[in-house]
């Protein structure tokens, strides 16, 4: 494995990192929303008002489907940690042999 990284996804780690900050990045800008949507409320703007819980709706989804990734590549990376030491051990188990 190289020990620099060349793209963002080269590694469970820098992928594991993105989905970090693109799910703080979600939660953001959702806070953001949701402070809209009480200012289309106050102005009893039904229209847009309609469309900002479409978008919280969505977002919803997308943060769901984020965490849930992000929980993936963390069981990704926590097998291939079990896997590379399973073999670090079997190395030096033979190489006590």
């Amino acid at each position: 494995m190289k020990s620099s990284v060349a793209s963002p996804f080269e590694s469970i780690e820098s992928a594991h990192e993105f989905i970090v900050l693109l799910e703080e990045s979600i939660g953001e800008a959702l806070a953001e929303v949701h402070d809209d949507l009480k200012q289309a409320s106050l102005h009893s703007d039904e229209r847009h008002t309609h469309a900002l819980q479409l978008a919280i709706y969505k977002m919803g989804l997308l943060d769901s489907h984020v965490r849930k990734s992000r929980r993936l590549l963390n069981d990704l990376r926590t097998i291939r940690r079990l896997l590379f030491s399973e073999r670090d051990g079997d190395s030096a188990s033979a190489a006590g042999a």
